[in-house]
């Protein structure tokens, strides 16, 4: 019996997108194959760690391990608070200094062209530029200026990249969306400013924005900051919880796929 490639869109959401660990987590344990990956900011980080072929239980403890600060450094305020060096040579070392076209599973990662307002979408070349340019928050992050582009966060153009990963072959396409905004949330600092805003933004471009995935899943984590990078084992769990609740639906959709293409 013919079985329908699986493609999966990881959104973005800061801190609240290692909800995507637990929802893989579930897939992976129910036996159902991921072919495709893309992602979006803080998605396209899950989407290549994944796929560079480290084990769910690595993932936790990595995740859990995860403080902010060992990875931001600061510089003088020009084009973003954060210069982001720290964090590519920690995603160059986790995936191994790979291309995007070395990957086992194939992932695309979005960015936005801050100066065309174009998504641009990586399928190849150094995974750590590529995503890099995906985490870019505006204001926080400096650019990530590669080809003679000025890339910004992904989740500008494209919140939960579902038509990049239908685009890729999928048959199916399960979306995952931890953008949501946590409401009365302190805001003290320009910094929170920014951040907060942009998880409004966010918000309000997935209101106006038709979902074109098979199966979209909702993680419950608007209770948790997208840039405090605590409470992450809560997050995951979120996302098991999630996936776990959306199961009997999947297991419809690739039961009627299967009919369809008997």
């Amino acid at each position: 019996m013919k079985d329908p490639k699986v493609g999966i869109a990881l959104g973005s959401g800061g801190a609240r997108g290692f909800a995507h660990l637990g929802v893989l987590k579930i897939l992976e344990q129910e036996g159902i194959p991921v072919h495709f990956l893309a992602g979006s900011s803080m998605g396209s980080i899950i989407a290549c760690f994944y796929s560079a072929g480290h084990s769910m239980e690595r993932l936790y403890s990595l995740s859990k391990a995860f403080r902010r600060k060992y990875y931001l450094d600061f510089t003088v305020p020009k084009m973003g608070f954060i210069a982001g060096k720290r964090i590519k040579e920690f995603i160059r070392l986790f995936t191994h200094h790979l291309n995007l076209e070395d990957l086992p599973i194939p992932v695309a990662v979005v960015a936005t062209d801050i100066k065309t307002g174009e998504k641009v979408i990586f399928k190849e070349g150094p995974i750590a530029e590529a995503v890099r340019a995906s985490i870019a928050i505006p204001g926080i992050f400096v650019p990530e200026k590669y080809q003679g582009r000025l890339l910004v966060d992904g989740g500008v153009v494209d919140r939960v990249p579902v038509s990049v990963v239908k685009e890729m072959g999928a048959d199916l396409v399960i979306g995952v969306d931890v953008s949501s905004v946590k409401m009365n949330e302190d805001v003290t600092t320009i910094y929170d400013v920014i951040m907060q805003s942009y998880d409004i933004m966010q918000m309000e471009i997935g209101r106006h924005r038709e979902k074109t995935s098979d199966l979209m899943i909702k993680p419950n984590v608007e209770m948790y900051s997208g840039r405090a990078f605590t409470n992450i084992e809560e997050i995951i769990n979120i996302g098991e919880e999630a996936a776990r609740q959306q199961l009997p639906n999947l297991s419809d959709l690739i039961d009627r796929w299967r009919e369809q293409h008997a």
